[in-house]
């Protein structure tokens, strides 16, 4: 099994910057796809950045020029660069990795959510 823990959430002003980090934990294990999501109360978790294991990435069209999503392999870790930060960013952010193991286990993980609050 693979945890993951998220950091880096926390209050912004409008066009301010966060650095959201997901540390992926687990023995023997590889990590391929790493992405992020997010949600607002009363609405679906959304996909807002996503990265392989080679690094292509893709982002939701309202973020991309703002969003940065990158990942060390050695430290199985993903971070989502977060510029320009605007009112409709403010969202719990959800860190999720798909992993594999030597014995040929695989499966998705998910972390428990980091609070992002855009306010004036």
């Amino acid at each position: 099994q693979v945890q993951l823990a998220e950091s880096g959430g926390g209050l912004v002003q409008p066009g301010g910057s966060l650095r959201l980090s997901c540390v992926a934990s687990g023995s023997r294990v590889t990590i391929n796809t790493m992405e992020w999501y997010r949600q607002t109360p009363g609405s679906q978790r959304q996909l807002v950045a996503t990265i392989s294991r080679y690094g292509i990435t893709n982002y939701l069209d309202s973020v991309k020029g703002r969003f940065t999503i990158t990942r060390d392999n050695a430290k199985n870790t993903a971070y989502l660069q977060m510029n320009n930060l605007k009112l409709e960013d403010t969202a719990v952010y959800y860190c999720a990795a798909d992993w594999m193991t030597g014995v040929h286990e695989a499966g998705r993980s998910w972390g428990q959510g980091t609070q992002v609050a855009v306010s004036s």
